[in-house]
Parts: structure tokens; C-alpha cells; sequence
């Protein structure tokens, strides 16, 4: 495989063999993630005509039994109030949310699950717990924990 770390660059890393041990790493965790998700996704479409973005959406709100504004729902699932909002309806279409105005905000709406959503979250949670099991069963225990750790220091590392 070609060095992907461009030679012009390298020279002036402080390190370059970290450097590009770095950008291996990160780019291994990409095609990790990747992997776990397209399988998961194929789970959730073929166990229970689910999307992940649908499942992530219940799961916030399985989270927050007392519901979530809107604007919330988006800052925890880090995606536009835009993107919730599709999500969102098609949940309620489906009676697994429900949307209600804010009293003090009549612009505001809050979203919660219902028990439809509940029952059907409390089903998948379990699933996903065990696919997620099965699809990490050759990492033990102390490599979960470092890599726990290592993803940990990666998003608090301040930004230069």
C-alpha cells in the first residue's frame, strides 16, 4: 500500500512515522465504523423495517421519557433540526412518537416516545445490544477499555 501521508508534508511532522501510524489508525477506525454500521443497518432494515437514523431518533427519546424539544433532540443526535424533523414525522405517522407544542413556546414542539415506541425501542435496544456483542466478540475486554480510552482523548483534545 502507498504511504497515504504526502512526502512533501512527512518531512516536517515531528514524528513522521507516528504521523502516519495516526493516519493509519484513523483511517482503520473509519472502515471500522463503517463496516458496523452497514451491518447494523441491514439488521434494523431487516428485523423490524427500521432505518438507523429512525433508531437513533428513538433511542434519544427512549432516553428522555419526557420528551425533547426539537432543537434538543437535534443537539444530542448532532444532525439540523432539519433532519430530525422528516425522522421525526414519519415516527409519529407510525405512532411510535408524538409531538405536542411547549406551553411556553407556542413555536416549539416537544417529541416523545410513546408506549408503541417504547415497547418497540425496549425490543430493538435488546437486539442491538447482542448484534453489537456478536460483531465485537474478538475484542477483549482490555482492549475495550483502551480503546475506549483512546476515543475518549481524541474528542477532548482541545482544538488548535
Amino acid at each position: 500500500m502507498a504511504d497515504p501521508v504526502d512526502p512533501v508534508i512527512a518531512p516536517s511532522l515531528p514524528d513522521g512515522h507516528l504521523s502516519r501510524q495516526r493516519l493509519r489508525l484513523w483511517l482503520q477506525m473509519l472502515k471500522a465504523v463503517r463496516f458496523v454500521e452497514s451491518d447494523l443497518r441491514e439488521r434494523l432494515r431487516q428485523g423490524y423495517d427500521m432505518t438507523l437514523p429512525r433508531f437513533d431518533v428513538l433511542a434519544a427519546l427512549h432516553g428522555a421519557p419526557e420528551g425533547l424539544k426539537m432543537t434538543e433532540l437535534s443537539q444530542q443526535l448532532m444532525v439540523s433540526n432539519g433532519n430530525v424533523t422528516g425522522i421525526v414525522d414519519r415516527l409519529v405517522a407510525d405512532g411510535l412518537a408524538e409531538r405536542e407544542t411547549v406551553e411556553t413556546d407556542r413555536r416549539a414542539f416537544r417529541v416523545r416516545i410513546t408506549g408503541k415506541g417504547a415497547a418497540l425501542m425496549a425490543e430493538m435496544t435488546a437486539r442491538h445490544l447482542s448484534w453489537i456483542d456478536e460483531l465485537f466478540a474478538d475484542v477483549t475486554e482490555a482492549d475495550a477499555a483502551r480503546g475506549i480510552s483512546i476515543m475518549l482523548d481524541v474528542r477532548h483534545k482541545p482544538h488548535r
